[in-house]
């Protein structure tokens, strides 16, 4: 095995029987697209989400923002929902967002720094259409 292929399987996520490698691109938006979010506010944001990923054995691979959303992308374990990823992601980003910045006025009554959706999409390494003519190579000898 090359160099390079051994460093492509390290990349995975090996468990007694699993290897997996799932990578979720997600983005938030402020509640009512307020333009809240500061340079120090972001740094703030990845700390947050950097540790939620950390609890959740997820790996965030990568995190930037504007002044009214963010984006990630975060490789997770299989056993982990991406609705509970979300969630934990949000509530624990609001309370230190909330926490160190007392100057950012209330939002709504609840309180949310979030807005209740949120954007999801699968990212691998390969194009579904390098996927399937890899799947439709597979065929068996006659």
């Amino acid at each position: 095995m090359s160099v390079q292929e051994k460093s492509h399987l390290s990349n995975y996520l090996r468990k007694r029987h699993s290897v997996t490698k799932l990578v979720v691109h997600l983005v938030f938006t402020t509640k009512f697209r307020r333009k809240l979010f500061d340079a120090q506010m972001i740094e703030q944001l990845r700390e947050a989400f950097g540790s939620a990923c950390e609890k959740l054995e997820c790996n965030l691979l990568e995190m930037e923002g504007e002044t009214d959303h963010v984006h990630l992308l975060i490789a997770y374990p299989p056993k982990l929902a991406v609705s509970v990823l979300v969630n934990n992601l949000k509530s624990v980003s609001s309370r230190r967002i909330c926490i160190l910045n007392t100057h950012i006025p209330r939002q709504s009554k609840s309180a949310a720094l979030w807005s209740r959706s949120y954007f999801a999409c699968s990212a691998g390494g390969a194009t579904i259409e390098t996927l399937r003519e890899y799947v439709q190579s597979q065929v068996t000898p006659e």
